[in-house]
């Protein structure tokens, strides 16, 4: 009888640049990567209309954290601007970012398609649909929680089509997968739309923040929600790198391993519409960043999925922060919704992408 390798055999399926990152080692990759994450997050909440010197975003935060610790030399303005306005956007911007990009990571793994994301297999479609539904029609009848819930719920509903699709039509090959997604994702957009027709016109403008992606209402009441599924997800993802090994290279590969394939693949599923559902309900539709990040993770520390996913979820962060600072600058003073710019982006990467395919004969 075979036995089910461990986690540890797989885990050691080397990347592409050995046991380091073009000659760093991991470990301090991740340094890096955290170190540029955080001076991200600090240009991003400097940068805007109004400029503020991040020796006072560092003195703002270490006053509201520690009251007291330093002397306060900067007006009740700016504070608010860092404390109440950027930082919490910031945050939220990473927490998406880094949410959509370890799901994107996941779903090629589990579809073993590397242009898999949740916006093209219509999960975040579903989800801006939920939001939608809370946000017209059925109000908010469990609080603040009404929104992330039936956002997770119209996620959740658009992965049930997605796969129902695919088994309807015998459509078991990856790229078949992904078009039952895009197929699906545009019926559920147009059920968005009636639903956004039928809608109270004097509201139905909040819901553009939905459809074009935005960050804008971020809060810190908000930021609980993004931060605790994540916290709730990653770990198992993390643990089940090695599953997420096993499954890119194929489901017979993955099942004399002693992995339950199909459950695990819709365990997949069900998580990445989890992650995705939540962070449609505070930042709308942003397409591709699933699509981009774990592709260039890839790149830079090969396909092993112990280091894929730590990679994604750090660069996810770090490209949306950027991102955001790119959609609040290049039309200031106008807030350009940030799924403008990765769409842009992304569209220009997906092409580049399927261009590398052709060129390899893939």
């Amino acid at each position: 009888m075979l036995q089910r390798s461990s986690p540890d055999d797989l885990n050691e399926t080397p990347p592409k640049t050995g046991g380091s990152v073009r000659g760093v080692p991991f470990a301090a990759f991740l340094l890096l990567g955290a170190g540029g994450l955080l001076i991200s997050i600090v240009a991003a909440v400097s940068v805007g209309a109004v400029s503020v010197p991040a020796a006072t975003v560092f003195g703002v935060v270490a006053n509201k954290m520690l009251p007291g610790l330093v002397d306060v030399d900067w007006s009740q303005g700016r504070e608010a601007i860092v404390w109440q306005i950027r930082l919490p956007r910031t945050l939220l911007a990473a927490f998406v970012g880094a949410g959509l990009a370890v799901v994107g990571a996941s779903l090629q793994s589990v579809t073993r398609n590397p242009l898999a994301d949740p916006h093209l297999l219509g999960i975040s479609s579903g989800g801006a649909a939920g939001a939608i539904l809370a946000l017209l029609h059925t109000g908010l009848f469990l609080g603040l929680l009404t929104v992330p819930l039936m956002a997770f719920a119209g996620a959740i509903t658009a992965t049930m089509v997605v796969l129902a699709v695919t088994r309807l039509t015998a459509a078991t090959s990856a790229d078949k997968l992904v078009l039952a997604g895009v197929a699906v994702s545009f019926i559920i957009m147009s059920l968005a739309n009636i639903l956004i027709f039928l809608g109270d016109p004097r509201a139905t403008h909040t819901v553009v923040f939905w459809m074009l992606g935005g960050l804008g209402l971020a809060q810190w009441s908000h930021l609980v929600f993004p931060l605790g599924v994540l916290l709730l997800t990653v770990p198992y993802l993390l643990a089940k790198a090695a599953d997420l090994n096993a499954m890119t290279i194929g489901d017979e590969t993955a099942a004399t391993l002693g992995i339950p394939v199909a459950r695990f693949r819709l365990t997949v599923f069900v998580l990445g519409a989890l992650i995705t559902g939540v962070m449609v309900a505070f930042s709308g539709i942003i397409g591709f960043v699933g699509l981009m990040v774990p592709h260039i993770a890839r790149y830079l520390v090969g396909g092993s999925y112990t280091r894929v996913l730590p990679a994604s979820l750090m660069l996810g962060g770090i490209f949306l922060v950027w991102a955001d600072i790119l959609a609040r600058t290049l039309m200031a003073p106008e807030d350009m919704p940030i799924g403008i710019v990765t769409g842009l982006i992304g569209g220009i990467f997906f092409i580049g992408l399927l261009r590398s395919r052709a060129s390899a004969g893939r």
